[in-house]
């Protein structure tokens, strides 16, 4: 029987990551009009031109499980606690265009803490993005509270709380 290992200690999120169709437009939109800070820029890598592991395969394909990809990525600082991570692909080929939807197995959404929920919507739809209709919280945990869920103006869903 084997021994499990040790379990490590779990600090904290160091970061999120999207990938999105178009690197520059979606660094404009959560710089300038989120407020995140870009920390850095990889890239482009493109597996032609690394070399191959000692079992023959690309470097892509060893690191990121996609063989013989080409990416561009920036590493913002999206809030003082979490890092957001911006990755656009250019290889292989076959890329999807299509994101998940919230019920769909790796369906997700970026959930941002404000202010003002109906300010946010207001800002945010001036910028590009699409709300649905307004959560009002009366009873539970969260009585009190409020959200929305929106999307970027790049398709990925957000979620506006208070």
């Amino acid at each position: 029987m084997t021994e499990t290992p040790p379990k490590p200690t779990f600090l904290s999120v160091d970061h999120i990551s999207w990938t999105v169709p178009d690197l520059e437009a979606a660094l404009a939109f959560y710089r300038d009009v989120i407020g995140a800070e870009e920390l850095f820029r990889l890239g482009p890598l493109d597996a032609a031109e690394m070399p191959l592991d000692d079992e023959g395969r690309d470097w892509m394909a060893t690191h990121v499980n996609v063989p013989g990809a080409r990416l561009t990525l920036v590493m913002m600082k999206l809030t003082d606690n979490m890092n957001f991570q911006l990755v656009q692909y250019d290889k292989p080929g076959d890329i999807r265009q299509e994101l998940p939807r919230n019920c769909d197995r790796g369906g997700h959404h970026l959930g941002l803490k404000v202010d003002d929920v109906d300010k946010a919507i207001a800002y945010l739809e001036a910028h590009g993005c699409t709300a649905m209709e307004v959560i009002h919280i009366d009873a539970g945990p969260l009585a009190g509270k409020k959200n929305v869920y929106m999307t970027d103006p790049f398709g990925h869903s957000l979620e506006i709380v208070d």
